[in-house]
């Protein structure tokens, strides 16, 4: 089963799926959907709209560099296969595929970061700025007094209504 990939977003192409077209220097292009075809017809560049893989990778919101990529590469030559080899590379699909998902996180909190730091410093800024909107408790340095745990016995009296039971 050959999977195609699609011209304008890059997502996959399953068999019967999709429209194809063919310019006149014989030049194939394959959507995925409507919304890739009629994009492509209005001329529109993938790299500049937003829901794109090739946006996506151009402004650094996908991982793009990975080792782990290299597994999912088209390859045109035939590969011999053994049975060891084929074992092994079925037991390293896992290991691959939790090594892809821990680098993916850590990129996403890397991309992450620097907007966390500008909102931190803003909003410390903000504050040094409207510090006295805030009530005075709330920031005072005298730490507050501990409260005093009172223990109270607690006798229960029988009522007559009881002792007759």
């Amino acid at each position: 089963m050959r999977l195609e990939k699609c011209w304008f977003c890059s997502s996959t192409i399953y068999p019967g799926h999709g429209i194809q077209f063919v310019r006149n220097d014989a030049k194939i292009f394959r959507f995925c959907r409507s919304k890739c075809h009629k994009n492509f017809k209005m001329k529109r560049n993938p790299r500049k709209v937003k829901w794109t893989k090739a946006y996506r990778a151009l402004h650094g919101k996908d991982m793009t560099q990975d080792s782990t990529f290299e597994f999912e590469r088209k390859r045109n030559r035939p590969e011999r296969y053994d049975r060891n080899m084929t074992e092994q590379t079925l037991k390293a699909i896992p290991v691959i595929i939790k090594a892809r998902h821990e680098r993916l996180k850590k990129h996403i909190k890397d991309r992450h970061d620097p907007g966390k730091k500008k909102a931190l410093e803003r909003d410390n800024k903000e504050l040094e700025q409207d510090i006295n909107m805030l009530p005075k408790k709330l920031f005072s340095n005298e730490a507050p007094a501990k409260k005093q745990k009172v223990t109270v016995k607690v006798v229960q009296q029988q009522t007559e209504d009881r002792m007759e039971e």
